[in-house]
């Protein structure tokens, strides 16, 4: 595994800060470091775009009665789905395929799996949420974001598509891992290969979403990916969520608390994912998310803690450390920070 160029770990609790920021946001053709990282650089979220937006917007919708957790997507979605639910998709329960090329078919497929049955991580599952977002409230997915979520939380560099600002962490070094997804046919065998797509990006992903789905099909805004921000705006989002019961101005606490409770697969919520995390004395459930590029956002509700972490993983040769060793290796440095405190 190749540790990324640049990586940031920051926290915050009741005990201490946390505030470590190391190496570069981009770097050169040969693998050597440009510019350094810094804690302000905007990071492409990819998945953590799940949480933050999506499902965080839905919290919103479904606490007006805007979107009913139980009904099928067909009835915000006219001809989609009639066996699945919104439920469904949050919990990753709906039976869809993980990921499919849009940009080569633009049309989704059939179920792959029976819906409800188990958890299978869909990005389609979220895209789709993102179209129910969209039906409900009559807006743009990045206007009905900047209503519901980034304007009320404070959330100023937290945005969809190409983000305000210089300082930005590379996403990619070019679109080489969407490719070798469709020529090796792992993990999902799609019936398509690279050669039936002509506009790959060839050279560093900077300031745009590395997806291909959200990049190439959706014009940057989508359910699943797109969202770009900063630590210290993940930070916020994080410390919004623990203290979810301060906002009842904006969602319904019952409303969150059902979102954060375990669904039938233990380790998942309605959209947030949930990591044991030891306290002295107990063991707390972080809920959250990672992201491919190599971000990830957590909280613990109710605790006042806050977790952040922002890399540019994918800027490697070889096999890149996975997001979920670096947030392991977070939620780790937490507990024994926690311990000694």
């Amino acid at each position: 595994m190749n540790a990324p160029p640049g990586l940031i770990m920051a926290a915050r609790t009741p005990w201490f800060d946390l505030d470590e920021c190391a190496g570069h946001r981009t770097v050169l053709p040969d693998g050597t470091g440009a510019a350094p990282m810094t804690m302000d650089a905007y990071h492409d979220l990819a998945s953590v775009t799940k949480v933050v937006a999506t499902t965080t917007m839905l919290i919103r919708l479904v606490s007006d009665r805007l979107v009913d957790l139980d009904a099928p997507l067909s009835a915000y979605l006219p001809k989609s789905y009639e066996a699945i639910t919104v439920r469904d998709l949050l919990l990753h329960r709906g039976g869809l395929w993980e990921w499919w090329p849009l940009y080569i078919q633009p049309q989704l497929p059939p179920p792959r799996y029976r819906p409800g049955r188990a958890r299978h991580y869909s990005d389609l599952g979220f895209i789709l949420l993102g179209r129910i977002v969209t039906q409900v409230t009559g807006l743009r997915l990045d206007r009905a974001l900047a209503e519901l979520v980034t304007r009320p939380l404070g959330l100023t560099s937290t945005t969809y598509a190409r983000p305000a600002g210089s300082e930005v962490a590379m996403s990619a070094l070019d679109d080489r891992a969407e490719m070798t997804m469709l020529d090796t046919g792992r993990p999902y065998p799609v019936p398509y290969r690279s050669g039936d797509f002509a506009r790959w990006r060839t050279g560093p992903v900077l300031g745009e979403v590395a997806d291909g789905n959200a990049y190439h099909a959706l014009d940057g805004v989508a359910g699943h990916a797109g969202l770009f921000s900063t630590v210290p705006d993940l930070l916020k989002y994080g410390l919004a969520l623990s203290r979810y019961e301060e906002y009842d101005h904006l969602w319904r606490p019952e409303v969150v608390r059902e979102f954060f409770s375990p669904g039938p697969d233990q380790e998942q919520a309605l959209g947030f994912r949930r990591y044991a995390l030891e306290l002295p004395g107990e063991t707390v459930t972080v809920l959250g998310h990672p992201g491919y590029v190599g971000c990830a956002v957590g909280f613990v509700p109710g605790r006042d803690v806050a977790l952040a972490l922002a890399s540019n993983r994918l800027l490697v040769e070889g096999t890149p450390t996975p997001t979920d060793d670096l947030w392991t290796a977070l939620l780790q440095d937490i507990a024994h920070r926690t311990g000694t405190a």
